[in-house]
């Protein structure tokens, strides 16, 4: 079953202001994540499944796994292009 993506509002304004190549590859990486949020990340810290980080080439972000609502939600994105 497929997650809902959702944004703090700080890191959706930093997707949008990514370069389009780096913005398309971690639109992909999220999209991966929505199928299979454990598979398509790694954790953050001590492996929680909760918390966990997507990283592409140009950026990373933090992720709040939410299991009950199916959500993956984009805490931060740092872009290190």
């Amino acid at each position: 079953m497929q997650y809902r993506l959702k944004y703090d509002p700080a890191a959706e304004a930093v997707h949008e202001a990514m370069p389009a190549v780096p913005s398309e590859a971690l639109t992909l990486a999220l999209a991966a994540a929505c199928s299979d949020p454990i598979a398509a990340t790694q954790p953050y810290g001590e492996d929680d499944g909760v918390i966990r980080m997507l990283i592409t080439d140009a950026a990373f972000a933090v992720l709040l796994i939410g299991e009950t609502l199916r959500t993956v939600t984009v805490l931060q994105i740092n872009y290190i292009g």
